[in-house]
Order: structure tokens, then sequence, then C-alpha cells
């Protein structure tokens, strides 16, 4: 086995929602080994400047190299939507983001022409999925919601709580009710929730989780460039934060979907990108 199909998968997110997209990594890739970082310090990268998330996204790129990473995965919707063109023109490794998977699924599924797109003020407010999906089929007419509440309720783990579908109706019925048959959730916390959202649009609509998704191009890309790893012992994840908020590990655990092994804690800053 070489050296370049042996090294890691190198993920990193504003915060831990990234999670999700390794929970489906380890789904799709058991034979991979991952290197996560959350730059829980600096979140959330949402309201802060395209220049800025950019600085950020080169300096948590720049971390992960410096653990031989074979590919940077982009679990960041914000960092996806500004800064995929400064990451792809700097590296040589593939850089994967989330936002052209979840947009080419979609695209890919619906039969109406009608998709939706749910994400945070931030994402929506972007305008990054509808770029890409207008990008592969101008005629496809795309509905965008907001609804920051879900972020909260996914780390609090209010999945199954009343109040949760009481809230999910309030946000998504306009995007029901205009016919939409494919539903894009655009944050990496909304696949905690995805069980409710469906009870909201019911079993007609299609939900595009893009965290599978892009776990999905993530296997294809790795797959096309001979850098997949295949068997061998059980793979080793590493797991770096810049920050522990409370009630980490509990809602890590919940976004992993399985226990969290150990978790160090770096500072990330502009002398990471001292390298150019």
């Amino acid at each position: 086995m070489s050296d370049a199909t042996s090294s890691p998968i190198g993920v990193f997110d504003s915060g831990i929602g990234g999670l999700t997209v390794v929970a489906e990594i380890m789904r799709q890739l058991p034979d991979e080994r991952i290197v996560y970082f959350g730059d829980t310090a600096r979140l959330p990268y949402g309201p802060k400047s395209n220049e800025t998330v950019t600085q950020f996204a080169i300096q948590d790129a720049e971390f992960l190299l410096e653990h031989g990473v074979k590919t940077i995965v982009v679990a960041c919707n914000t960092a996806s939507s500004v800064a995929m063109d400064a990451l792809v023109s700097r590296y040589e490794i593939p850089v994967i983001g989330v936002i052209e998977p979840g947009a080419l699924a979609a695209v890919s599924s619906t039969l109406s022409g009608k998709i939706g797109v749910i994400g945070t003020e931030g994402t929506i407010s972007s305008g990054a999925y509808r770029k890409a999906i207008s990008k592969l089929d101008r005629d496809i007419e795309v509905l965008e919601t907001s609804c920051p509440l879900f972020v909260p309720l996914a780390e609090e783990g209010w999945t199954d709580r009343e109040v949760t579908l009481v809230i999910a109706h309030e946000y998504l019925t306009s995007l029901r009710d205009a016919a939409v048959d494919v539903v894009v959730l655009a944050c990496t916390h909304y696949p905690i929730l995805k069980q409710t959202i469906a009870k909201v649009f019911g079993p007609s609509v299609r939900l595009i989780d893009s965290a599978e998704e892009t776990a999905k191009e993530v296997a294809d890309r790795l797959g096309g460039l001979g850098l997949a790893r295949k068997g061998g012992a059980r793979p080793e994840h590493k797991f770096f934060v810049s920050d522990v908020p409370h009630r980490f590990r509990e809602q890590a655990e919940r976004f992993l979907g399985a226990p969290l092994p150990e978790v160090s804690v770096v500072t990330v800053d502009e002398t990471t990108c001292s390298g150019g």
C-alpha cells in the first residue's frame, strides 16, 4: 500500500456540524483514516466577511496538511460558498466542498423542476446553492428558506420533541405547498433533524443530505485518482478543536452517531499560514 493511499482524509468545519460528514465518510469508506478539525473557538463563520472566512479556511486547511492528508473536505457551508476557489487554486490535493455534491444530487433527482433549499440565514443569503443548481440547469426553479432555530435544536438533541415539529411546520409549510419534490438539507446540522423534516414534507419529497452526498463525492474522487485505502489495519481517527464548548462531547457524539475518541485542543491562527 502506497503512502498516498494510506494517508488520512482531512475534514474541517467551523464547529461540530461537520461531524455528520465524518459519520458518512466512516460509513461509506470504512477503511479510511480521518483527521477532523472543528474551529469551535471562532464559530460561527456565517456572520463574518468573505475575506475572514477565506483566511480561516486556509488556516484550517494548512493545519490538516500538517497531518499529511490526501484530500481536504470543507464540511462547512459558509466556507464552501466563499472559499473554494482560493482553496482549490492553492493546493494540489483534491479539495471537496459540501455545496456542489448536494446541488448535483438535487438536480439529478427532481422531476418537477422545483427544488427547495433549507439552511442557515448565512447560507441562504449567499445564494450559493441557487448558483450551483442554476449552473447545472438554468430551467430549475429554486425556492430557499432559512431555518435558524434548527441548529440549536439539533445541538440540544431535540429531534423528536413536539416543539421541533411545530417549528419545522412553521419554516417548511410554504415550501411543501409550493410543490417542490426535492429539498436540499444545506446545513450539516440538519441531518440530525431529518426525520422531523420528512414528516412535514411527506414521502413524495426526497431529502438530499449534503453530508451523504459529499461522502459519495469523496469516494468517487479518491477512487478515480487511485487514492482509496482498501483493507489493512482498522483505521485510527484523530479529532481536533480550537476550543471545547460546554457539553461538547455530548453534542459531538450525537452528530457522529458513535462514541467520540480523544479530542485534542489546538490553536490555529495566522502562524499556520506561514508557508505562503
